[in-house]
């Protein structure tokens, strides 16, 4: 019997059936069929009602588990008993034995059958003791095993006996004649005790072997110790690697991972150094459980990624979650199939999270969520569309997203692809074309190239936009997908709002077969850029400068462009990691830290003017001097507006609004005015397309040559400094000395994200009469002080604050202040 809803243990069956809970990774259903199976039941019938399909998709004719399975589906709930009744035509013949589909035993059946046979049983029902049978049905027999009584549901003044009805029987097969077909009943409420009153030989046989109804969620836990423990006799999957630790075929366990058993790990999971198993855990098939994690008596079902300092115990994680990094779920918690459970975020014991919901970053969900679903709030983050790689990005995700961004374009249209030097992003690219080019679509792949190289090459010709895929700056498992428009640039918000209304209706455009677009490699893309680069830019002076510099390429796609373009320039170039690296796309804090201590140490033993370091798309680059300090990226920024201005002195430059107001001095010292803009790269973007504009920075390592082109590029920007410090014989330690000082304070505050229009509105309220500035957020002055900027994230649960203040004192009062009113706000 397979029918039952088990509404109890919701929200483990809001999505499927009851037999299918996994218990140690296989479903309910399977331990039975096999236990039926080692008593010599080889052909059975399944009766089936809610989300019948599954079972048959699941179990199909059986011939997979060694036995023949028919099936008899249910319109309507029948009952134990109506169920049977409806699958009569099976059987007519011979007796049959009853059996729950979704409670775990390990009865002896075949002594049960001979049991009923030695007594000429009309009915045999299989009983077991417990110690609390309020939820079960008591049945009283006498030293023969005959029944006298059933009892459903009994309260502690009715209960007599400790003996339950299991729902396990062994029936003749005119016991179907005692009721008609299609009528709802139940065996041990309406048709056995009609037997007792006929004195037909009805038989109870007391079992000892294990039996648990699996219908509450404690029984559900119970049953996974039971297995791991040995208490029921059923097989796990997999191999013993140490006393009570399964783990099964094709999983990876790093040895530095603790485990401590009874625990089972499924096939294909991953369980990374320093992550924490402990007693009574069950990890499913392909699940990955990254470090630092820690999990106790908590049941993983499949394809769930546990994200690193993660906290499981006693819990539940139904299958397809993603239990992002540092979240907490308690005791006796249970979160759905296909959640995503963000950051930090703190699910209190007992609360229920239903499929299809998303808890947000660093929220404490004391109640249940069943019917609220956040859902992504934005499709796109500050990088593009950002996850990691085969949990949150996934083939199928970008065969969506790419067929969502061709039904904007027009049939036929021409767009970019391009990458880092990562797998991850090559094999994605891939799910990219076929999508695009079943949309009629046609495709310039530029393979690996730097980013600045792909923008410019989108916006040089005839092409609608471009696909950019790169390893997550800092972040190796993760990858962002860039989508561009046809000037090269990220696409405008309107334009991103239009890619997500098709997104998430899935209206796609598909092409008829005569459409199918092509795929096409365009030649000397490198070639056209550099001749380009050295046109637009300044190089006068160079030549006869004598200059020495040192760039790191970082292992890099700058490093498919700096040899012919230095070679060009005719500049003495000491160039490092000049490589593609597949096996490092990004790099740690600790390993930029390194490259750049050892840039540091090239410079100041070569005496170069200068050395750079590229990020490993081309897009940015950090700064050393010829002492061989690093700059920072803030004072990065001054150093490079000083030259520009000092050599334009006329136009304008365009800054983000969290910039320091020294870049104003600087400015003004020069006779430039700045223009303010929002934090937003597609901002800063507009604001370099006026005629005027002569510098634009976002003070991340990140520079516009407006002559060139209107995006960052960093390959772009390190040609154009050079052409700088020839004409001007300046050091950038010389510049570096004569900027001032820079009190500029940065602070993130976790906020719920409907609570970040009140926080915005009480800063208003406490900015009172002193002037404010609205460009992105809310920047409010503070005459002698200095100022704040309260900027609410797009993508995150968090506000952001910056504050510059006259000296480091004043900086840190003004954004403790704000931080508080910020927090009150948001509580």
């Amino acid at each position: 019997m397979a029918g039952g809803e088990g509404t109890r243990l919701r929200p483990m069956t809001a999505n499927q059936p009851k037999p299918l809970l996994p218990v140690t990774n296989r479903p309910i259903m399977e331990h039975v069929l096999l236990l039926l199976r080692r008593h010599g039941f080889t052909e059975t019938v399944v009766t089936v009602q809610f989300l019948a399909s599954m079972v048959r998709n699941y179990f199909g004719d059986g011939e997979e588990f060694g036995m023949s399975l028919q099936y008899a589906t249910e319109e309507t709930p029948l009952g134990t008993a109506g169920s049977v009744k409806n699958a009569e035509d099976a059987l007519r013949d011979e007796p049959f034995l009853v059996i729950s589909g979704d409670a775990l035993t390990d009865i002896d059946l075949s002594e049960l059958v001979r049991f009923h046979k030695d007594n000429d049983a009309l009915v045999t029902v299989g009983l077991t003791r417990v110690p609390d049978p309020l939820e079960f049905g008591i049945v009283i027999a006498d030293e023969d095993g005959r029944i006298q009584r059933f009892l459903e549901k009994p309260t502690w003044g009715q209960v007599f006996s400790d003996t339950v009805n299991t729902g396990i029987y062994v029936m003749q097969p005119e016991v179907l004649a005692e009721f008609k077909r299609g009528e709802a009943a139940d065996w041990s409420g309406d048709i056995l005790p009609g037997l007792l009153e006929r004195g037909a030989p009805v038989y109870g046989y007391v079992a000892d072997g294990y039996w648990e109804d699996v219908g509450t969620l404690d029984s559900y836990l119970k049953a996974q110790a039971d297995v791991l423990t040995g208490r029921v006799k059923t097989q796990i999957d997999g191999f013993e690697v140490s006393p009570g630790v399964w783990v099964a075929e094709g999983a990876e366990v790093d040895p530095e991972a603790i485990l401590t058993g009874p625990l089972c790990i499924g096939d294909y999971a991953k369980i990374e150094a320093g992550a924490q198993l402990r007693e009574f855990t069950v990890i499913g098939s392909n699940v990955v459980v990254k470090e630092g994690a820690f999990l106790q008596r908590a049941v993983v079902h499949n394809n769930v990624y546990v994200g690193s300092g993660v906290t499981l115990r006693g819990c539940v994680i139904g299958k397809n979650t993603d239990v992002m990094a540092s979240a907490r779920v308690e005791e006796a918690a249970v979160v759905g199939d296909e959640c995503v459970i963000e950051p930090e975020a703190y699910i209190s014991s007992g609360v229920k999270v239903y499929p299809f919901k998303t808890i947000e970053a660093g929220a404490v969900v004391n109640t249940s969520v069943i019917w609220e679903s956040r859902g992504q709030r934005t499709l796109f983050g500050p990088r593009g569309v950002s996850g990691l790689v085969n949990v949150e990005v996934t083939p199928e995700l970008c065969v969506r997203l790419a067929s969502a961004y061709a039904t904007t374009l027009r049939k036929g249209a021409v767009v970019t692809t391009s990458r880092d030097v990562s797998r991850a992003a090559r094999a994605l690219k891939r799910a990219v074309h076929g999508a695009l080019n079943a949309s009629a679509i046609n495709v310039v792949d530029l393979e690996a190239q730097p980013l600045p190289v792909a923008r410019f090459e989108t916006a040089r010709s005839e092409y609608s936009g471009g696909i950019a895929l790169r390893t997550t700056p800092g972040d190796p498992q993760s990858i962002d997908i860039i989508f561009l428009d046809e000037q090269g640039a990220d696409l405008s918000q309107a334009a991103k709002r239009k890619l997500e209304r098709v997104f998430s209706r899935q209206e796609y455009r598909r092409a008829f077969p005569g459409e199918i677009a092509e795929l096409t490699y365009p030649p000397r893309v490198i070639e056209a850029y550099t001749r380009e680069l050295l046109r637009c830019v300044d190089m006068t002076g160079v030549r006869g400068a004598g200059l020495k510099v040192v760039a790191d390429c970082a292992g890099g796609t700058a490093s498919l462009v700096l040899p012919g373009l230095l070679g060009m320039i005719g500049v003495d170039v000491l160039t490092v990691n000049n490589r593609l690296d597949e096996a490092s796309p990004t790099q740690s804090l600790a390993q930029v830290r390194a490259g750049m201590h050892r840039l540091a140490e090239l410079v100041a033993s070569s005496r170069a003017a200068f050395g750079v370091r590229f990020d490993p798309v081309g897009e940015r680059i950090t700064l050393v001097d010829d002492k061989g300090a690093m700059v920072s990226d803030d004072r990065a920024l001054l150093v490079v507006l000083d030259l520009i201005a000092a050599e334009r002195r006329t136009g304008r430059v365009a800054l983000p609004v969290t910039t320091t107001r020294v870049a104003e001095q600087v400015s003004r010292f020069h006779n430039v005015a700045v223009d303010w803009t929002p934090t937003s790269l597609h901002g800063l973007y507009e604001a370099t397309a006026a005629a005027d504009v002569i510098f634009a920075a976002d003070g991340r390592g990140g520079f516009v040559v407006p002559e060139f082109s209107r995006s960052i590029d960093g390959i772009a920007a390190f040609t154009r400094l050079i052409g700088l410090v020839a004409r001007t014989r300046l050091t950038l330690s010389q510049i570096h000395a004569r900027i001032p000082a820079v009190y500029l304070l940065k602070r993130s505050l976790p906020t719920p994200w409907a609570a970040k229009g009140i926080v915005m509105r009480t800063v208003l309220e406490a900015a009172g009469d002193r002037p404010i500035d609205t460009t992105d957020g809310v920047r409010v002055v503070e005459h002698g002080r200095g100022w704040i900027l309260v900027l609410p994230d797009p993508s995150d649960a968090v506000t952001h604050l910056w504050a510059e203040g006259t000296d480091a004192d004043v900086a840190q009062a003004l954004l403790d202040e704000w931080a508080a009113v910020v927090e009150r706000a948001g509580s």
